[in-house]
């Protein structure tokens, strides 16, 4: 039975806690502030119903400060390493420097309210984007059920979640996207020629066209490039399998994506394990074969300086240029870029958007649309459905007919000479092996 006693205007509660000191006497919890006799009593012995039955949450565990708690939670995951950043990041900025000093329990559903409205308002104000909030909510709603279901720091999650809506209805909004043009893309390149000379050229063209995330294309190795592979394939099972399948057909692996890990720049596996090969039309795999032969870097998109990509300020040196213009550069001997105003302000992701458009105008089948774009096709379609050869060497056919319809129909287009060999200085003198996860 609980014990109850007075202490000063005060009473408190004790009650066994269903442990033993190193003694062997009984160890007691206790909660104090009740005015009232019987509410005490019957706190203790909600305490002792749950200590009977397991379900008893330890006064020192649930008193856990969240400073402390979020960091070993955060170290106990399994996660890809770019989650890792992303979640190391938001457990630092914005749950700790909220919720560091609160214990573990003692949050409550109205001060998480209080605090969601108040990462609600800073994305009005244009503080932080919606995306970014949304995904701030999902790491602290997982610390909570985590602290409920593994280990046991409290009994019921503050995040509330109910089956009807609640509140004023917001729609949400949505990027506006224009219909692919080939002429949008056509001029992307020309500026990326001007801004990174064919290199650039064969990345605007070939983010497009291939539809390979941003990570992607910064780790696409020599060895994968539709120039070399499968024939160049280190691993000996895929490379027979490839040369079986492909033999016919140029087309490109993807195998990692380039990332920084813990600082260091690491090769790791492409988003959700999704290794892929990807048939190019051949206009395409021509202009890589040009492009591996202008330079001597172990990577097919190289910097400027002949260094990893990954290394660049990509948006400010690369990508905004190419996008918004810029004017001539007397010290690069770099001619004025015109602004391309459909891409204003555009993220170049979207070039990963047009090659579904693409995909999906030509009517291609589904299975072969979502696996070229790195996807799963969910469910029974998905267990059923299978990727022929014949399938991706129709998407290559209909990327040709795409290509030389836009020539014919533009006829008089600039074309890029012929490109040259960088200059050894400007090679990196990295090796070709590179760090991988």
């Amino acid at each position: 039975m609980p014990y109850v006693e007075w202490r000063g205007n005060k009473c408190r509660v004790k009650w066994w806690a269903g442990e033993y000191l190193a003694n062997g006497n009984k160890k007691y919890e206790f909660k104090s502030g009740f005015t009232d006799e019987d509410a005490a009593r019957d706190y203790g012995l909600d305490r002792e119903y749950e200590v009977r039955h397991g379900t008893h949450i330890k006064s020192r565990d649930s008193k856990s400060l969240m400073k402390d708690y979020c960091w070993d939670w955060y170290h106990s995951q399994d996660l890809r390493p770019a989650s890792l950043v992303s979640y190391k990041a938001m457990i630092n900025r914005q749950i700790i420097p909220y919720w560091g000093l609160r214990p573990v329990g003692d949050i409550s559903p109205l001060e998480y309210d209080a605090w969601k409205r108040r990462l609600k308002t800073r994305v009005e104000k244009g503080e932080l984007s919606e995306s970014y909030v949304k995904s701030i909510l999902m790491v602290f709603s997982m610390l909570m059920e985590d602290a409920i279901t593994k280990y046991e720091l409290r009994k019921t999650s503050p995040v509330v979640r109910v089956g009807v809506r609640r509140g004023r209805y917001t729609k949400r909004p949505r990027e506006r996207k224009r219909p692919h043009e080939m002429a949008t893309i056509y001029a992307l390149a020309r500026n990326a020629y001007t801004v990174w000379g064919y290199t650039g050229w064969v990345y605007m063209w070939s983010r497009s066209f291939t539809g390979m995330r941003p990570g992607e294309m910064r780790g696409l190795q020599r060895c994968f490039a539709s120039p070399t592979w499968p024939a160049s394939d280190p691993d000996e099972e895929r490379r027979a399998a490839a040369l079986e399948r492909y033999g016919s057909m140029p087309a490109l692996r993807v195998q990692y994506q380039h990332q920084y890990v813990n600082g260091e720049q690491m090769l790791v596996e492409p988003k959700y394990e999704s290794f892929r090969s990807l048939v190019l039309p051949p206009f395409l795999h021509d202009m890589h074969v040009l492009l591996l032969a202008s330079h001597r870097s172990p990577w097919v998109y190289p910097s400027l300086t002949g260094k990893p990509l990954l290394g660049t300020c990509f948006g400010r040196d690369y990508w905004h240029p190419i996008r918004d213009g810029a004017p001539a550069r007397m010290d690069r001997l770099r001619a004025e870029i015109p602004p391309v105003p459909a891409m204003k302000g555009k993220r170049l992701y979207l070039a990963r958007h047009w090659h579904k458009e693409m995909l999906d105008e030509d009517g291609h089948p589904e299975i072969a649309v979502e696996t070229r774009m790195g996807h799963e096709v969910a469910g029974v379609r998905g267990l059923y459905a299978n990727l022929t050869p014949k399938m991706e060497l129709a998407i290559a056919e209909k990327l040709q007919l795409r290509w030389e319809r836009f020539l014919r129909d533009e006829g008089s287009e600039w074309m890029p000479p012929f490109p040259t060999i960088l200059p050894s200085d400007q090679v990196t003198s990295e090796s070709a092996q590179v760090r991988r996860l």
